[in-house]
């Protein structure tokens, strides 16, 4: 099990000081989140590479139907590049009270899944090498002839963790052609509830009956922990593990004291023994 922490302010140089931090109280990740007019957290997670060493480094999440994915595709790679192979890219539909609506963004759910499809698979191809062309229903690409930009470190590419909703085959089964999911309980629309280990055990079983590539696969769980009692902590991420999950990602979305969010950070992960 690995374990990430997610900086939910928006000062980006706060976000590398908390990096920094991140880093040295033994988390594994730390993320940023994006937001359709916000601070840039590509920009952000690149200051946070040239200061950091060892810390992955990505968001949660960015939504590719609402950004240029060749343009996304570039700032991965650059982060990559930047980090020494460290960069994560995690994707999904996004929150539509983020500013879909106000900025012109699509919203019709459809829409963005198929931008959502076809903007991977231009990233990942655009990664593998040029020349590259692509022609789809929202985006169509010629191959290029100027000289291309350095290719990621990590290869064959950055790991893709993609969102999807379990158990519903359809959104998983998106997530199953990348290299890990990051999933959200949905026993019925719109109703949302936290994975339990059973979730992850059905999960997990899922995952081996139906994805084909024997790349690995990682099965993100995110939650809040209470780092005042690590052992409190550990017995909460420890059935998670055992039932197959790979990373545990601390949330504190619901907390909006960032003294108090720090605080959580600077306690590090649960300490599993």
């Amino acid at each position: 099990m690995r374990f990430g922490f997610i900086f939910t302010g928006s000062d980006p140089r706060m976000a590398v000081d908390w990096a920094q931090q991140a880093e040295e109280a033994g988390w594994d990740a730390f993320f940023t989140w994006d937001s359709v007019w916000g601070t840039d957290p590509w920009v952000t997670l690149g200051a946070c590479a040239v200061r950091t060493e060892r810390v992955r480094l990505g968001t949660i999440i960015t939504p590719p139907s609402r950004r240029r994915p060749w343009k996304l595709a570039a700032e991965v790679a650059t982060l990559d590049q930047l980090s020494n192979g460290r960069a994560i890219l995690t994707v999904g539909l996004g929150a539509l009270d983020t500013g879909f609506e106000s900025f012109g963004e699509a919203t019709d759910r459809a829409v963005r899944a198929e931008r959502l499809d076809e903007s991977l698979a231009i990233i990942n191809g655009l990664w593998q090498g040029q020349p590259f062309s692509f022609s789809g229903k929202h985006y169509s690409l010629t191959p290029t002839t100027f000289p291309a930009p350095p290719p990621p470190v990590q290869q064959p590419r950055p790991p893709i963790w993609v969102v999807g909703a379990w158990p519903r085959p359809r959104s998983v089964d998106r997530a199953l052609r990348w290299d890990g999911i990051l999933p959200n309980k949905m026993p019925a629309p719109g109703k949302f509830e936290a994975m339990t280990p059973q979730d992850v055990v059905d999960l997990k079983a899922y995952v081996a009956e139906h994805r084909s590539a024997s790349t690995p696969f990682d099965l993100v769980i995110e939650g809040v922990t209470p780092g005042e009692a690590a052992d409190r902590g550990a017995d909460q991420v420890r059935p998670l593990v055992e039932a197959g999950a790979t990373w545990w990602l601390e949330s504190q979305w619901s907390t909006p004291e960032l003294d108090r969010v720090l605080a959580r950070l600077k306690q590090g992960p649960p300490r599993l023994g």
